[in-house]
């Protein structure tokens, strides 16, 4: 089994042509490294409710390889079925069920979206019946969740799902949840907020600027100063009777890992900072890239720019340099030991961090462990226990007290 190279692996073509596994996770088909990876990616978020193996392999074994008009089609037809299903059982009464095919549905359509061109027709209506999932699933919650928009600037919103802990308190702590390039806040559920919400942690999942809904409605580009929209995430939760003002914690995935990190830098009211995936620097891991690498098209919608040259010089001022000097907060950098868009990251940010005085750690999943993907693609239920233990011992919870309380509606 060769090991992967610390950076830019993602592009890889291994020798081994057939189906198989690799350090990062099942490599479903080698000749097309970035749908192998978009797949591990769907087939690890099955075991967080994201979908069924089974179906997911279906799936597959209907598509062209390479072809990303019958992924489209094959993610969309399973979203479908579990949607239309989902509806059927909610209208029997058999909520439980209904509730496990939204969620998977959910997953499916997010998949489907996933390589439509920002013009397609298709894009929106395939992401707002993901998001129209995803409300089916919250509000069966207990307590339940909550679709809410977070004033942002110019009459604008940040689009977001606040779940309470299932578990009494007047008031709890949160996790601000966000994704990064192209993770969003529907997607959050399988990487960052079950696991906490498990651990007595609320959450606030939240596509911020260059995200999700934000982007797709709003148009809405990101930006190197994510302090600001983080902030009007603390305004809107520090309003509410039920959030502990004390401890409020942010945690972005990916390119969010830039994102929640830099937050922390500035924004003092955050009581812990988690870098699920570190990006130390844009420029670092993109700034060669041209027009035909596999996330060229993500990168410039979410840059707001027409060619990755221009995407790369707005990028230049998004790096941690001279500005992890400034995080107060305790500090988590979490990241695959096989990450194939880069490895060398977490290393380079953790010992800066180190070195400004930062209470930082640096975990690395490896393969014997699994989860040594990007973000735990391949396993994102041990992200989820490293993260949110993590953010429980910051928070002084104590587990054993916890699920002793009497308040059986774990999810």
């Amino acid at each position: 089994m060769a090991l992967l190279d610390d950076d830019n692996a993602i592009e890889a073509i291994t020798e081994n042509r057939q189906a198989h596994y690799e350090p990062m996770g099942w490599h479903h088909w080698p000749e097309h490294p970035w749908l192998s990876y978009q797949f591990r990616r769907g087939l690890g978020e099955t075991q967080e409710g994201g979908g069924a193996v089974s179906e997911v392999f279906l799936a597959a074994s209907r598509m062209i390889p390479g072809d990303l008009e019958s992924w489209h089609a094959e993610w969309k037809r399973i979203g479908d079925f579990n949607w239309t299903r989902g509806l059927e059982e909610e209208a029997k009464g058999h909520i439980r069920t209904a509730m496990n095919c939204f969620l998977r549905a959910a997953d499916y359509y997010r998949q489907a979206e996933f390589h439509l061109e920002p013009d397609d027709p298709r894009r929106l209506p395939t992401f707002e019946r993901m998001e129209a999932c995803s409300h089916k699933f919250l509000q069966y919650l207990n307590p339940p969740g909550e679709v809410v928009d977070i004033p942002y600037e110019n009459g604008a919103s940040l689009c977001g799902y606040f779940v309470r802990a299932p578990f009494p308190g007047a008031k709890l702590p949160v996790l601000i949840c966000m994704g990064g390039l192209d993770s969003i806040k529907d997607e959050m559920w399988f990487m960052q907020a079950h696991g906490c919400l498990q651990r007595g942690i609320s959450v606030l999942m939240v596509d911020m600027p260059g995200q999700g809904g934000t982007l797709r409605r709003h148009g809405i580009v990101n930006r190197v100063d994510t302090e600001v929209p983080v902030g009007k995430c603390i305004d809107w939760l520090v309003a509410r009777d039920d959030v502990d003002a004390s401890r409020i914690a942010v945690c972005g995935s990916s390119l969010g890992g830039y994102y929640a990190a830099r937050a922390g830098c500035y924004e003092p009211r955050l009581a812990a900072c988690i870098s699920h995936g570190a990006i130390w620097s844009i420029t670092d891991i993109w700034g060669g890239k041209g027009e035909d690498f596999g996330l060229a098209m993500h990168i410039k919608w979410v840059f707001g720019t027409p060619t990755m040259k221009a995407a790369m010089e707005k990028a230049e001022p998004f790096t941690l340099e001279g500005h992890l000097d400034h995080m107060r907060c305790p500090y988590l950098v979490l990241h695959g030991g096989h990450d194939v868009l880069t490895v060398s990251a977490s290393r380079k940010t953790y010992e800066y961090a180190i070195a400004k005085g930062v209470n930082a750690t640096l975990r690395l999943t490896d393969e014997n462990e699994t989860g040594a993907e990007h973000c735990q693609h391949d396993n994102p239920t041990i992200g989820q226990e490293i993260l949110a233990d993590w953010l429980a011992d910051v928070f002084k919870i104590d587990e054993r007290a916890l699920l002793k309380t009497g308040w059986n509606n774990l999810i």
